[in-house]
């Protein structure tokens, strides 16, 4: 496997492409419906496209902001009921 980790994004078609071996891509397995995973021969993981990238990206970001903030907000409170 040629190792050649890079990441592109494609503005005009909102698409983000991680490549993680310039290997020829045999086929690809669809993740859910705006992911799919590129494999080669040996069905190893070789990149991995993500359509609509800059929803997904926000969503994803605002998911783990609000998760955080719900963690520490549960631990402060907890920390003053107990107090």
């Amino acid at each position: 496997m040629n190792n050649k980790s890079e990441m592109k994004y494609f503005k005009d078609d909102d698409i983000l492409h991680f490549v993680v071996s310039d290997e020829k891509e045999a086929g690809s397995i669809e993740i859910t419906p705006n992911i799919t995973a590129e494999i080669n021969g040996d069905g190893e993981l070789i990149g991995i496209e993500i359509l609509n990238a800059s929803s997904f990206v926000r969503d994803y970001i605002m998911e783990m902001a609000q998760a955080k903030i719900l963690g520490l907000a549960e631990r402060q409170f907890a920390k003053g009921v107990t107090a």
